[in-house]
């Protein structure tokens, strides 16, 4: 393994930034395909192909809210890393995919319906995975896990496993009643404002601060918050009213009855130990439905999981190749 590589493919936080701009971007370039796929709305979606060498499978990478595929260079190098094909891309409203032209700040999140992020997924699927070896396996992370959850409720066959990071089966509400924040969330959309930021929420004002982020690995942070301040695609930072009336809504979807019994292959749930964007209880309980279902804790974790220290990161990423691999 290069030098400044742990086993598992993913890079020591030691000279991280270094390592990460001088050879594993360097390492995507050269495997790298990028493609535009359109949309089940016919809006374009910034998706990549990665290919490895005698690939094993292909894993879907799926990113969360307010953040693109970029983002997850490091675990896409080590997939490649361990034999594995990657298909990735920018939901959209992130990153170079399509955007609302009715938003004019480029910081803000929205989405008409919760499904046209499934509809997207069904659009990669389609056209970009449908070439791609098998078997085909996703990673998914937060909101990108609620869409791979809906997905595989949905399209059965498609995928024979999920692993769902932190997945946002129920965001977290900030102490306002489920009930009360539809109800504003409904009341903005009659006045015409579903496209408007929350009142919680401000515009994107420069770096992130590392101590109030859902990151406990300082490194990994630093490196991705250098490229949003370089780069204002990458700037998502808040929801719209819409937004967020489709997250309250997501949990009614994907623990509806019957629904997640649906789901029959085997599914890696992964709980950040402290995670304050979303409610742990409600991945349990799908867990406990998926008849393949299985729930684990990560200790001294935040909701970024995959930006956790190395001495948390590497043996969770290990465990995660390993039921990839399986």
């Amino acid at each position: 393994m290069a030098k400044g590589f742990h086993e598992t493919g993913l890079v020591y936080s030691e000279d991280y930034s270094e390592t990460m701009q001088e050879q594993v971007k360097r390492f995507l370039k050269e495997r790298e395909t990028a493609v535009t796929v359109r949309g089940a709305d016919g809006n374009p979606i910034a998706a990549f192909r990665f290919d490895a060498e005698s690939p094993r499978g292909t894993v879907t990478v799926i990113h969360g809210f307010t953040e693109s595929a970029e983002k997850y260079s490091e675990m896409i190098c080590s997939l490649l890393r361990n034999g594995f094909s990657v298909v990735a891309y920018d939901q959209r409203g992130h990153g170079a995919s399509w955007r609302d032209e009715r938003i004019s700040d480029i910081s803000l999140t929205h989405v008409n319906r919760f499904e046209n992020y499934v509809e997207d997924l069904q659009a990669v699927c389609e056209q970009i995975l449908s070439d791609m070896p098998k078997p085909w396996t996703v990673f998914a992370h937060s909101m990108g896990g609620a869409v791979a959850c809906a997905f595989l409720e949905d399209h059965p066959g498609i995928f024979e496993k999920a692993v769902l990071s932190a997945p946002m089966i129920a965001p977290q509400r900030g102490g306002v009643p489920l009930a009360m924040g539809e109800i504003m969330c409904v009341g903005a959309k009659l006045l015409g404002q579903t496209r408007k930021r929350i009142p919680m929420s401000r515009p994107w004002a420069g770096p992130e601060d590392f101590a109030t982020s859902c990151a406990t690995g300082r490194e990994r942070f630093d490196w991705y918050d250098r490229m949003r301040v370089e780069t204002e695609k990458y700037r998502n930072n808040g929801p719209t009213f819409g937004w967020t009336l489709e997250a309250f809504r997501v949990t009614k979807r994907l623990l509806a009855a019957g629904v997640p019994e649906r789901v029959k292959i085997p599914v890696r749930i992964y709980t950040a130990e402290d995670d304050n964007q979303v409610i742990p209880e409600e991945q349990e309980k799908l867990a406990a439905r998926l008849p393949l279902g299985e729930r684990r804790v990560v200790p001294g974790s935040k909701h970024e999981i995959y930006r956790s220290p190395d001495a948390v990161l590497f043996p969770w990423w290990t465990e995660v190749l390993d039921f990839l691999r399986g």
